[in-house]
């Protein structure tokens, strides 16, 4: 079982941003982290997931802590409405649909289990995630 922590950073949102992944092997560590210059916080949220499933093996079997609502109930709850309307919403354009497409052929390769957290609750790894997205929204 891997165990991946992600979380998206933008300030001003939109503005710089910053996304950072914690993923858990084992005993073992991997901190992965990224930015951009003009960005959103959502798309920052669905880089971290989307970086983190790309860096892991084919057929990991994954628990995803988020505290991103719009990422997981992307997932887990609009995603099949998305694909059936050809990546549309019902009232027109999807946002980030280049990033939730990407997601979608991403978790086609792994068994993830999305499990949310609240944000800025003293979550050990969730707190990780957000400081190291910090630190890269500010490079």
């Amino acid at each position: 079982m891997i165990r991946i922590y992600t979380d998206g950073s933008c300030e001003p949102n939109p503005g710089p941003g910053g996304w950072a992944a914690v993923i858990y092997l084992g005993l073992d560590e991997k901190v992965i982290t990224g930015s951009e210059m003009e960005t959103t916080n959502n798309r920052m949220e669905l880089k971290a997931a989307l970086e983190a499933l790309l860096t892991v093996e084919p057929s990991s079997t994954i628990e995803l802590f988020t505290d991103s609502e719009y990422l997981k109930r992307g997932i887990t709850e609009w995603m099949p409405t998305w694909k059936a309307r050809n990546w549309k919403r019902k009232k027109g354009k999807l946002a980030n649909v280049d990033l939730w497409k990407a997601l979608d052929a991403a978790l086609g390769k792994h068994t993830v289990e999305w499990m949310w957290v609240k944000g800025h609750a003293g979550h050990p790894g969730n707190e990780r995630a957000d400081r190291l997205a910090r630190r890269a929204m500010k490079r």
